[in-house]
């Protein structure tokens, strides 16, 4: 076995017992493009050893796809198969665990008219709503972690053969893993307890919002009584813990929907279902976007603004220091899963209930009652930079140093 394939199982074994944690008995539900067979066998393989009683692969092609999306009759994106969305369910209530390949091309959609990829993404929101509303409060165990493929190691590597493109940024997800760790997966417990550490000293503060400062950025964040600051281990209603995405480094909470005020630069391209937006900027007035500019995918930024009424409004705030592993490599993934740890950022869309205290168990007129959002979209992107100052603000007044030249002050 060459080095190589000693990485790839010690990966998949990471992301089976870290990731997912599957459990004795289990049900196991696998995405994976074609091109990502060798890790996604392995997952497979992982997974059956830890206990799954059984696992269950969808296999996508990106060239499928783009076929689709380039011929298809423009009312088949308004639709989502009823079929996939009752199978999807089903395994929500057999309680299942979710494990997502990702490694789609960046560029796979550029080109194709905006209005299919907004209709399409709207569809499947409203079609998958008990799907996401279980992952979104932990009600089953998920993860989301990374497949190498040609096309994105061009897009990050353009300079280089396909071989080496390909085998350079297996090596950047191999390391920002931490894969190399002598135990990895004892390091990984090691790294959650101290996000955890930076979790809990932020919600000893409770801080009554956060103001963020930098060139592009002069934005006020509320947040809600209530709120928890958490990071990526999630926990299911029986005590059993899972990783949601490898790699992590965020910190994060939701912010209250009616308090946020100013205007946001994004830091990266945002990578959205195969388009690329680029160089943007959202400004706010009681929470609400009421601006939106775009020197790259304008259109595509405006779609995802306009999916549902809750895509108005922020569900998610997130710190990760400008120091970081990912940052630290200078290598622009374009691929939210890794550019999102290496920089601040917020989301539009969803607010996760789990990060209001007693949020799990509130009806959605509940969590609306406390500033969470509700949407059937959740689209992250990145405003950190070396230059960013955010201060917390507590309810008397008190102005506390969260982050100072992109790093934490504290």
């Amino acid at each position: 076995m060459s080095e190589f394939e000693k990485d790839l199982t010690k990966y998949a074994e990471l992301i089976v017992k870290i990731g997912a944690n599957v459990q004795q008995g289990q049900e196991v539900y696998v995405t994976s493009l074609i091109e990502g067979a060798p890790l996604a066998r392995l997952v497979v393989e992982q997974a059956y050893k830890a206990g799954a009683s059984q696992v269950f692969v969808d296999w996508a092609d990106d060239t499928l796809t783009r076929l689709k999306y380039d011929h298809a009759a423009p009312e088949v994106f308004a639709k989502f198969p009823e079929w996939e969305k009752q199978r999807r369910n089903g395994f929500v209530e057999r309680g299942a665990c979710f494990i997502f390949l990702n490694s789609s091309n960046p560029d796979l959609l550029a080109g194709v008219e905006p209005k299919r990829i907004g209709d399409y993404q709207k569809a499947a929101g409203e079609a998958l709503i008990v799907y996401r509303q279980a992952t979104a409060a932990d009600k089953v165990a998920w993860t989301i972690a990374a497949s190498a493929t040609q096309a994105w190691a061009h897009k990050v590597f353009p300079g280089e053969s396909a071989e080496t493109s390909v085998r350079k940024l297996w090596r950047a997800i191999f390391d920002a893993v931490r894969l190399h760790a002598h135990d990895p997966v004892d390091n990984w417990r090691a790294h959650n307890a101290s996000l955890q550490a930076r979790a809990a000293w932020l919600n000893e503060m409770r801080f009554n919002e956060l103001r963020y400062r930098a060139p592009g950025t002069d934005l006020t964040i509320g947040l809600p009584e209530r709120h928890l600051w958490m990071t990526a281990a999630g926990t299911r209603p029986d005590g059993v813990g899972f990783m949601k995405n490898m790699p992590t480094e965020e910190v994060f909470t939701v912010p209250h929907r009616e308090r946020v005020d100013g205007y946001v630069s994004s830091s990266k391209p945002l990578n959205y279902s195969g388009s690329t937006v680029d160089r943007f900027k959202l400004t706010f007035d009681k929470g609400r976007i009421v601006g939106v500019e775009a020197e790259v995918g304008e259109a595509i930024l405006k779609q995802i603004v306009e999916t549902d009424e809750g895509s108005h409004y922020l569900g998610e705030v997130a710190l990760v220091p400008h120091r970081s592993p990912i940052s630290n490599s200078n290598i622009l993934f374009y691929n939210t899963l890794f550019d999102e740890n290496a920089s601040n950022h917020l989301a539009i869309g969803l607010g996760f209930p789990f990060t209001l205290e007693g949020g799990k168990t509130m009806t959605p007129e509940e969590l609306k009652a406390h500033g969470v959002n509700a949407s059937i979209t959740h689209v992250d992107f990145m405003v950190g930079t070396a230059e960013m100052d955010i201060d917390g603000i507590r309810e008397d007044g008190t102005v506390v140093p969260v982050f100072r030249g992109g790093n934490w002050a504290q």
